[in-house]
């Protein structure tokens, strides 16, 4: 939910969104075939997530039908467009993940699994999580974007180090590097976690672009301009911009061994472009595929 207007009184706009939620309506609109593994609540605003995802053209057939109620989330926008989360978790479907419900037959073939956000830290769900994402290692890209909530987890809970052991592509904004190491240049993290296994990281920096580094190859891909009317979604947007374009070249399904610089900054640059589409218009909106003017690069 975002807070839309003080004038008089307290008024509230209901969106569904959530950051791997978002990413799968990103990734469906521009055209790739995506499933979403989650827990939706029987409760109105799981009705509503069923919806949009619906009309994006998500597939829901590896969604759990769950009796707790939603997540929900509060965003406050500040006049920059920039967001302050509350969220209220307490008991909600999205944390209680079994082993039983992410069994690999249940859930089917997939080429990428993308995750991260407070998937990877809410208790008691967590460890389900986790797990799943490391066996999946073995025969599929693996995607997270930590997109660190202080108000919903604390520093320890985010082990993108031990997470960089079974992850080819690490996707963060300069704020979350911020909170996860306070001090360390974009550079030195980088290099970090590639020594503990992720191949291809990208730092966004909103206005001021994104690093994309490969192996330790590096370069700075600019951020077009826009009117910002509120940034909610758009890291998530860029994520899905970024497996679009990576898809649509034949990179995803392994390890990303063919994977070069030139390539992964031609992948980030359309991806700054799904983002800046998402900021010009409110909550978490991305755009579908004819409003890019031109398709991610081959």
């Amino acid at each position: 939910m975002d807070d839309m207007d003080r004038l008089d009184g307290l008024a509230l706009r209901v969106l569904p969104g959530g950051g791997p939620a978002n990413t799968a309506v990103a990734l469906a609109r521009l055209g790739t075939p995506t499933r979403f593994l989650g827990r939706l609540s029987r409760d109105v605003f799981g009705e509503m997530f069923r919806d949009r995802f619906t009309a994006s053209g998500v597939d829901l057939s590896g969604c759990v039908e769950a009796e707790e109620p939603s997540t929900l989330s509060v965003a406050a926008l500040d006049p920059r467009g920039r967001a302050t989360f509350t969220f209220y978790t307490e008991g909600a479907a999205d944390w209680q993940w079994r082993p039983y419900e992410l069994d690999a037959a249940r859930v089917g073939p997939f080429r990428c699994l993308h995750t991260g956000s407070m998937a990877l830290v809410g208790k008691p769900g967590r460890e389900a999580v986790e797990e799943f994402a490391r066996s999946a290692a073995g025969h599929a890209t693996i995607s997270i974007d930590p997109n660190v909530r202080p108000s919903f987890a604390t520093r320890d809970d985010y082990q993108v180090t031990r997470w960089c052991e079974w992850t080819d592509i690490l996707k963060l904004s300069d704020d979350d590097l911020d909170f996860l190491l306070p001090g360390t240049s974009m550079e030195r993290a980088c290099d970090d976690w590639h020594a503990a296994g992720a191949r291809l990281i990208v730092v966004t920096r909103g206005a001021a672009g994104a690093l994309v580094s490969v192996d330790g190859e590096r370069a700075h891909v600019p951020a077009p301009e826009v009117d910002v009317v509120d940034t909610v979604g758009a890291g998530d947007a860029f994520t899905a911009g970024l497996l679009h374009a990576l898809d649509t070249q034949g990179h995803l399904g392994g390890r990303l061994g063919d994977l070069d610089l030139a390539t992964a900054v031609a992948a980030a640059g359309f991806a700054a472009r799904v983002a800046a589409l998402t900021c010009s218009v409110a909550g978490a909106n991305p755009p579908r595929s004819h409003r890019l003017t031109t398709p991610p690069p081959r």
